[in-house]
């Protein structure tokens, strides 16, 4: 019986700390006059929503491509007898590259300059054989017969120096050849055949060049794109080839720092894609460009337009619906569904829910709780944006 009495005091003393531990925590949340203290509002930074003015673009992926490209081969044959610039330098035009031995064709163009004095020769005697043939006619000492002869004689010879012309003519060109020169200005690639070996006339490739400034770049634009083009070209609000491009290259993330201009578009649409292969040149005198390099291209893709936007990250996710908090006229979080446009630079264009003047949580949202909450709002400047709108992303141009 004692036991139980001892069990029963341990139990009632611990029942009594319990209470007590209550008693405090409910006496944590009253004032000194045991009234409840409201919880203090959250801190949440907002942004005023404004209008902007906004120029839509498309973004399309391409590829950097040389205005002129060459494999260079030899016009005549014969031994490499010089290599006469570094590979991966910048040539100018008519700079010598490649020296072919000249001597077969110094003997060439000799021989046919000796022929052609040769024929040269013979003229000046048919010249004054058909003189004195003619004069001898006149006089009845020669037949007319005779005098043909060698009238024909000095057309024959006169036709030999034109031919002996053309062959000392020939030779000097194909002695001009063994220099083999740049055909334009550009960065050279590697040495493909180098001293002492046989390089053919017309087959061999002894090294290739690239121009360099300005570049091209292709990209394929869809058919939608096409025909929204071809509509604002028809209302007069979008010119017909000229139109700006933006450039961007792999590292250049969310920016295209590159200007250029279309200046070709193809003639039909590829069935097999449904695109257009379109091409724009830009400028390159940094040399950034390289022939193949993967490049962002944004292509003016409307008028300008106004339209709100907001910071992206405003944007909250219910399910299929987006929505975002705007303070209330007591500080309340309250909450508006919105429908999104395309995305810009790291804003929202906003078609639906929101007007100019609205605050917009911006950070804090997951301080709210409900709908209607009371918050603190802090107000911060708003990012403004690019004028520039994203489409989706076409297929690679190859």
């Amino acid at each position: 019986m004692n036991r139980i009495r001892r069990v029963l005091g341990r139990s009632s003393s611990s029942t009594h700390r319990l209470g007590a531990l209550c008693l405090l925590l409910a006496l944590g949340g009253c004032n000194e006059k045991g009234e409840p203290v409201a919880a203090a509002a959250p801190v949440v930074e907002v942004t005023t929503v404004s209008v902007q003015a906004v120029r839509e673009w498309d973004l399309f992926n391409g590829r950097i491509s040389a205005i002129d490209a060459v494999d260079l081969r030899p016009r005549v044959s014969g031994y490499v007898d010089r290599v006469a610039f570094r590979e991966g330098d910048e040539v100018e035009k008519g700079q010598t590259l490649f020296v072919i031995d000249p001597r077969p064709y110094r003997e060439a163009l000799a021989s046919a300059q000796a022929r052609l004095a040769r024929a040269r020769a013979t003229v000046r005697l048919a010249t004054e054989q058909d003189r004195r043939g003619q004069a001898l006619v006149r006089q009845s000492a020669l037949s007319r017969e005779e005098g043909d002869i060698r009238s024909a004689s000095l057309a024959q010879g006169v036709a030999d120096v034109n031919a002996a012309v053309a062959e000392v003519a020939t030779a000097q060109l194909n002695l001009d050849f063994t220099q083999v020169r740049a055909p334009f200005s550009g960065r050279v690639g590697r040495a493909m055949l180098t001293l002492g070996n046989l390089a053919q006339a017309d087959q061999s490739i002894l090294t290739s060049i690239v121009s360099q400034d300005p570049m091209y770049v292709y990209f394929d634009a869809d058919e939608q794109s096409l025909l929204r083009y071809t509509e604002l070209m028809g209302k007069g609000q979008r010119p017909g080839v000229s139109n700006t491009v933006r450039v961007g290259l792999a590292n250049d993330v969310g920016t295209f720092p590159l200007t250029g201009t279309v200046d070709f578009l193809d003639n039909q649409v590829d069935p097999a894609t449904g695109t257009i292969r379109v091409r724009a040149v830009l400028p390159n005198p940094e040399r950034r460009l390289t022939a193949g390099l993967f490049a962002r291209v944004r292509l003016e893709g409307g008028s300008e337009t106004r339209a709100v936007l907001i910071d992206d990250r405003a944007v909250q996710t219910d399910q299929d619906r987006k929505y975002v908090y705007v303070i209330g006229p007591q500080n309340q979080a309250l909450r508006k569904d919105v429908t999104l446009g395309r995305q810009l630079d790291g804003l929202r264009v906003i078609s639906a829910g929101l007007a100019a003047g609205d605050r917009v949580v911006l950070n804090g949202a997951q301080k709210i709780f409900y709908p209607g909450m009371a918050v603190e709002p802090k107000e911060i400047s708003a990012p403004t944006q690019q004028a520039s709108t994203a489409a989706p992303q076409t297929p690679l141009a190859k």
